[in-house]
């Protein structure tokens, strides 16, 4: 419940006064992380953010980027103090509800102190001017995200933590919020980000991009993608797609095929949940993987057709419902491997079940193809482990073979993509699903197939 306006003005005035330090002694600091098992310190307590309005301006040749991130959040407690997740950069100016703020920065922590304290329950604007060089970002398992530069731009990609390298948030799957982009670029390059195009200007030789994504995002989803493209936009039974091209790379055919995926992919899980669709071609050679980044998933190089369909899957299962902590990543990586399976099964080619016995005749000697167990890797070195990947969609098909109705698992994945929309996710909670739906009680099964290391022989 909110807090009467007049009660909280009547707090700041008596604070700021010196007047009110016992109402000030109720005010404490958020803490610097939500406690991820893997990513402790990602995300920040004592608030939500409703709204990030993002204004960049980026110099490829010099990989100078300039921002103002205005960020629109609800205190969750009486506040003295929060973070912001934000790396590197030089910090022009910050301020809370339109005042000075004080600041300092420790490792990706932004640590920010307003004029006077926040109540509990009111909303408040965050102002965050920053320029220079963005700091690209290694993982535990050496792969590279945040902003990364191309031969005539740069891409972006956040999965589990490089959004802080080029702009502050809250960086946290649990925090969704919706995202304005107004992208400045040299004239004759496009930036692309998520969501709907409202508009491009071009004057003085620079073009600026505006787009809006109106669903709620995490902040990991988030793209902002620079550089010459073959920009297609046209509609998929309504819904606004933007394929975009990098000329460099081959036309890509298989970019054909983005509606009957969408398509079939509404046919079973639900509706598509977002306003936008479409695909980000980019070439990002120091990349090496593609990312499912709302509206718009983003490959480095033309994909194959498995390629399109596991990341144009994500769009249920990971954007829309989101894992609310990474070591449940099998509930994204093992549902998009399944719908690979799927979608080859239905377009009349090797059927799930031909994929799932394919790789069940693997030796239970090899232990690195079945350890370790998908429900929990253990370490964010092993985040991506290719367990979390096949074992978890063998998970999916051996659950389906063990239900033994179509109809009855085919329900069970459209309630979890549907009542979980713009909403968080849990491995409690997809079986809390699959028993509800079934009648069958599946704690053996899951505690099988997600969490026993080795080969499952039993189930």
């Amino acid at each position: 419940m909110r807090r009467n306006l007049a009660f909280a003005t009547a707090v700041f005035l008596l604070a700021s006064s010196g007047v009110g330090a016992a109402f000030a002694a109720d005010f404490t600091p958020g803490s610097d992380g939500l406690g991820d098992p893997f990513y402790p310190l990602g995300g920040n307590g004592g608030y939500q953010v409703e709204h990030y309005d993002l204004t960049l301006d980026y110099d490829p040749p010099s990989n100078v980027l300039t921002g103002t991130a205005e960020i629109t959040a609800v205190a969750e407690q009486d506040l003295s103090r929060f973070d912001l997740d934000f790396r590197g950069f030089t910090i022009g100016g910050l301020t809370v509800n339109g005042l000075p703020a004080g600041f300092t920065r420790n490792g990706q922590e932004l640590v920010i102190t307003p004029a006077a304290g926040l109540a509990i329950g009111e909303p408040f604007t965050i102002t965050v001017g920053y320029h220079g060089t963005p700091t690209v970002v290694t993982d535990p398992d050496q792969s590279i995200e945040g902003w990364v530069p191309t031969d005539d731009g740069a891409v972006s990609v956040g999965e589990p933590q490089g959004s802080p390298g080029w702009f502050p948030c809250n960086d946290n799957p649990r925090d969704k919020a919706t995202y304005d982009f107004t992208v400045t670029v040299p004239a004759g390059l496009t930036a692309m980000a998520n969501g709907v195009l409202v508009s491009q200007e071009t004057s003085n030789g620079k073009t600026t991009w505006v787009w809006t994504e109106t669903d709620p995002m995490a902040t990991y989803l988030a793209t902002t993608d620079i550089g010459r493209f073959n920009l297609t936009t046209s509609s998929i039974d309504g819904i606004p797609s933007y394929v975009a091209v990098d000329p460099q790379l081959a036309k890509g055919q298989v970019l054909s095929k983005l509606s009957d995926v969408v398509r079939f992919y509404s046919s079973i899980y639900g509706p598509y949940p977002f306003t936008a669709v479409g695909a980000i071609v980019d070439s990002a050679k120091n990349l090496g993987y593609s990312l499912e980044t709302q509206t718009k998933p983003l490959f480095p190089y033309v994909p194959d057709e498995a390629t399109l369909v596991h990341e144009l899957s994500h769009q249920w299962f990971g954007d829309s419902a989101t894992l609310g902590r990474w070591p449940d990543m099998w509930l994204h990586e093992g549902f998009a491997t399944w719908s690979e399976w799927i979608w080859s099964e239905h377009t009349g080619r090797k059927s799930a079940a031909q994929y799932f016995k394919q790789l069940y005749s693997t030796p239970a000697q090899n232990d690195a193809f079945w350890n370790p167990p998908p429900g929990n890797p253990g370490s964010p070195e092993r985040l991506f482990d290719g367990t979390v990947y096949n074992r978890g969609g063998m998970t999916l098909e051996a659950l389906r073979e063990k239900i033994g109705n179509d109809a009855t698992f085919f329900r069970i994945l459209r309630a979890q993509a549907q009542e979980n929309k713009f909403s968080t996710v849990t491995t409690p909670g997809f079986i809390a699903i699959a028993e509800r739906e079934s009648g069958l009680e599946l704690d053996a099964f899951f505690q099988t197939w997600l969490f026993t290391p080795g080969k499952p022989t039993s189930w």
